[in-house]
C-alpha cells in the first residue's frame, strides 16, 4: 500500500494508528525504533494535529515530496541546513504556481517546528536541532487574487441544469429499461445533482461537503439545516435553501428506494458513492472534481476542465455581494476569520458599478440640492 493510500485509511477511529503506519512508508526518515519521541511518531503525532483532513491530506503530500527529494540526494532531512533547502525551494520553481510553493514551505516548516517543540537534546535516536525552512525565501502572495477559475452566476445556472438533466435522462433510461446498473447511475446522477445544488446554494468548501452525513441534517428555528465541522473544528450550522432541498430530498428518497428502506433509517454519508448492493461510501474529492468537469462540459462552459468544487464557492461569494448581502454575512456564512479574505472571493468587487465614489458623490449632490432650494418664505401665522 502507498503512503497516499494509508493516509486515505486514516479517516476509521483508530486514526492515530492508521496515520502512524502511512508514517511508517515515508521514504528518508530516519527511525527511532518506534520510539515515543521519535521523528515518525511525532511525524504522525503532527499530522493528527491538524483539524482539517484537507489540510492534513495537503501537508502529507507536501512532507512526502521534501522526503523523496532527500532520498534522492543522499540527504538526512533531519540534518539538512538552509542551503539544502533553498535548492529544494529552486526546484519547485516553474513546476508549481507560487501559491502550492508557499504553502508547501508552510507545511515543511510546520513540520520541523513541531518536532523542535517536542523534542530533548537527551532523546535517544536521531533528533533536528533547527528549523531550516524558517529563513527559505517565500513566495509573495496577492491574497485579493486567486488562481481558482470563477463562475458567472449565468453560468453557475447552466451547469445546475446540465445536472438536472442528466438526473432526468438516468432515470428515465432507468425507468424504460430498468436494471440494477441503471438504478445505480440514475442514483448517481441525482447525487450530483443534490451535491451541485447544495455546493452552490451553501459555498460549502469541497472538504466539508465531503464531510458530511445523513446524520448532519438538522432543524432549526423553521429550517432545515445541516451540522457540519468547518475550518478550525469550528462547529458550523446552515440553512438549506429549497432549491437545495428539493434536490436532496430527491436523492435520498431514490437512495432509500434502492436499500428498500425509509429515508429516516438511512445512514452514512450524505452524498455516498453507492454499488449495485446499495452500500454507502464516501465520495472523495477527484470524484467531485470529476463530476463538475464532466457537467460542465455538458452545459458548454468555458474552461470546464480547470473548474473546481471552489469555483462555486467563489461563485457564491460574488453572487451573494451582486444581491447585496453586507459584506459581513458573506464573511460568516463563508466561515472566513478575515473580511479580507471573503473580498478575495467576490469576483465582482472591481465593478466600477460598486465604486464608494458613486454612493458618497450622490450624497453631496443631494446636500448640494438642497442648499440651492429657494428658502420657503414666512408667512405670518
Amino acid at each position: 500500500m502507498t503512503p497516499s493510500h494509508e493516509l486515505a485509511a486514516a479517516q476509521q477511529p483508530t486514526e492515530l494508528a492508521q496515520l502512524a503506519a502511512a508514517v511508517s512508508a515515508l521514504p528518508a526518515l530516519p527511525d527511532a525504533d518506534g520510539a515515543r519521541y521519535g521523528p515518525r511518531s511525532l511525524t504522525a503525532a503532527w499530522l493528527a494535529s491538524m483539524a482539517s483532513r484537507h489540510t492534513r491530506r495537503a501537508y502529507f503530500t507536501d512532507l512526502t515530496d521534501l522526503l523523496a527529494w532527500c532520498s534522492r540526494h543522499g540527504l538526512d532531512p533531519l540534518t539538512a541546513r538552509r542551503a539544502d533547502l533553498d535548492a529544494y525551494r529552486a526546484g519547485l520553481a516553474g513546476r508549481y504556481a507560487e501559491r502550492t510553493i508557499a504553502r508547501r514551505l508552510a507545511a515543511l516548516s510546520s513540520w520541523y517546528n513541531y518536532l523542535l517543540d517536542n523534542q530533548r537534546p537527551d532523546d535517544p535516536g536521531p533528533t533536528v536541532t533547527n528549523n531550516p525552512v524558517a529563513s527559505v525565501r517565500r513566495p509573495k502572495i496577492d491574497r485579493l487574487t486567486s488562481p481558482t477559475v470563477g463562475l458567472t452566476p449565468t453560468e453557475v445556472a447552466a451547469l445546475l441544469r446540465a445536472a438536472d438533466r442528466n438526473a432526468e435522462q438516468r432515470r428515465a433510461a432507468h425507468e424504460q429499461r430498468p436494471s440494477p446498473g441503471r438504478q445505480t447511475r440514475s442514483l448517481a446522477a441525482a447525487r450530483d445533482r443534490a451535491l451541485l445544488r447544495t455546493l452552490a446554494a451553501l459555498g460549502l468548501r469541497v472538504g466539508e461537503a465531503i464531510s458530511l452525513d445523513v446524520a448532519s441534517q438538522s432543524y432549526n428555528r423553521g429550517h432545515r439545516t445541516i451540522r457540519y465541522t468547518g475550518k478550525g473544528a469550528i462547529p458550523r450550522e446552515r440553512v438549506l435553501p429549497a432549491h437545495a432541498l428539493d434536490a436532496l430530498d430527491d436523492y435520498l428518497a431514490l437512495r432509500a428506494n434502492l436499500t428498500g428502506s425509509g429515508v429516516d433509517t438511512l445512514t452514512g454519508p450524505l452524498f455516498a458513492t453507492t454499488g449495485t448492493n446499495g452500500d454507502p461510501g464516501r465520495l472523495d474529492e477527484p470524484a467531485i472534481f470529476r463530476h463538475i468537469r464532466r457537467l460542465a462540459h455538458h452545459a458548454d462552459l468555458p474552461n470546464a476542465d480547470r473548474l473546481s468544487p471552489h469555483s462555486l464557492r467563489h461563485a457564491f461569494a460574488t453572487t451573494a455581494r451582486e444581491e447585496g448581502v453586507p459584506l459581513e454575512d458573506v464573511q460568516d456564512s463563508m466561515d472566513h476569520a478575515d473580511p479580507r479574505t471573503t473580498r478575495g472571493y467576490d469576483r465582482d468587487r472591481h465593478n466600477l458599478d460598486r465604486d464608494a465614489a458613486l454612493a458618497v458623490s450622490a450624497r453631496y449632490a443631494r446636500q448640494q440640492h438642497r442648499a440651492e432650494q429657494p428658502a420657503e418664505p414666512q408667512t405670518n401665522g
